[in-house]
């Protein structure tokens, strides 16, 4: 098959021809890739970030084969797998589970012990064919397809995790905002306003992004500025109190320490983007407005369906821009400029 693979670290991906991912285990799957999205993450590990943990986990981290939100149609299954069929249109969730630990029984699907996750520990999406196994498909309903639904499988579900998160503290009344209004953000957004009536605002660097947020159900778009101005006029705004709720899906370039600025006491820092570090006076910060800092990683298979279901009732619609295979670096630098209105999605090859 072919492929898009990182060969090494800050350098452009290369269109190679590999060997078809084949069935290990009884309970795997082979899909034809109709779409793959591209997430930060992506250019995490094209920087390298992921060497370590790769190291750690003993798997071959160059090359690489990246690409950890999927979707298309069953072309084989294991032995044991009956309640999916070849033909099947699925979306994977990104992390294919054991079953049988403390965390898949509770249905907190992130920390299985004996993972498999396409793009990240194991060969990825950015190719025509990708294996994950049986726990991980979510069937795709027929008036939907691959394009429709594939933001959904990490972007959309880490962005409807964090929303989720926020639920309880978000009641009509609150002032809830959200920091980035792309890729998740664009989500979220969608995914906030058809679940609760508490006040959004988005703040974005990109103007055309805060267009569209308001399109997407923000009542008030603020442009990120660098001089910090925005995090005044967030208080201002709320008569100098301060968000109920910040929904980071930024975590970096300073987003991560202006999210703590914009709340107001007893607020909630829900992080669901990542790359900076968090520096934050406990006392003033902290302690005394008696705020937290909560951490939301993607979300579980349930929480997947559950967006499916939302977005075939129209209540959130993702975006996307798709690029051929040999347009892998193009959409990796737009990303990385961002450059992208929605989910930048990766299409292999033809369908089914």
């Amino acid at each position: 098959m072919r492929a898009a693979r990182l060969v090494g670290y800050n350098r452009p991906f290369e269109i190679d021809v590999i060997p078809d991912p084949v069935l290990l285990d009884p309970t795997d799957v082979i899909v034809k890739v109709g779409a793959a999205g591209f997430c930060r993450t992506d250019i995490h590990l094209w920087s390298g970030e992921f060497a370590s943990f790769h190291e750690q986990a003993g798997i071959e981290a160059l090359p690489f084969v990246c690409g950890h939100e999927n979707a298309g149609w069953v072309v084989e299954v294991g032995a044991a797998v009956q309640h999916i069929a070849v033909g099947d249109a699925v979306l994977l969730h990104p992390q294919g589970t054991c079953g049988y630990c403390h965390a898949c029984r509770a249905g907190d699907d992130m920390h299985c012990s004996a993972p498999i996750f396409p793009g990240l520990s194991a060969q990825g999406g950015f190719a025509e064919y990708v294996r994950s196994n049986a726990r991980a498909v979510v069937p795709i309903p027929p008036e939907l397809g691959p394009l429709d639904v594939v933001a959904l499988a990490d972007g959309g579900l880490t962005a409807y995790r964090a929303v989720k998160r926020a639920l309880p503290l978000a009641y009509p009344g609150t002032t809830t905002v959200v920091i980035g209004a792309g890729g998740l953000g664009h989500i979220g957004i969608q995914a906030l306003r058809a679940l609760s009536q508490t006040e959004i605002i988005v703040v974005d660097r990109n103007e055309r992004a805060l267009e569209h947020a308001l399109a997407w159900g923000a009542d008030k778009a603020v442009l990120s500025r660098s001089d910090h101005s925005h995090v005044a006029e967030i208080r201002d705004h709320t008569n100098g109190v301060g968000a109920n709720v910040v929904i980071d899906y930024v975590g970096e370039g300073g987003a991560e320490l202006e999210a703590i600025d914009m709340l107001g006491p007893n607020g909630v820092d829900i992080v669901a983007g990542y790359g900076g570090t968090l520096i934050a006076n406990i006392q003033a910060k902290l302690l005394t407005p008696e705020a937290s800092v909560v951490g939301t990683i993607v979300g579980t298979y349930n929480e997947l369906v559950e967006l499916v279901h939302l977005t075939r009732r129209g209540a959130v619609k993702p975006e996307w821009t798709t690029f051929p295979l040999e347009g892998v670096n193009d959409a990796m630098a737009a990303l990385e400029a961002g450059k992208i209105t929605g989910r930048g999605v990766l299409v292999p090859g033809n369908g089914p």
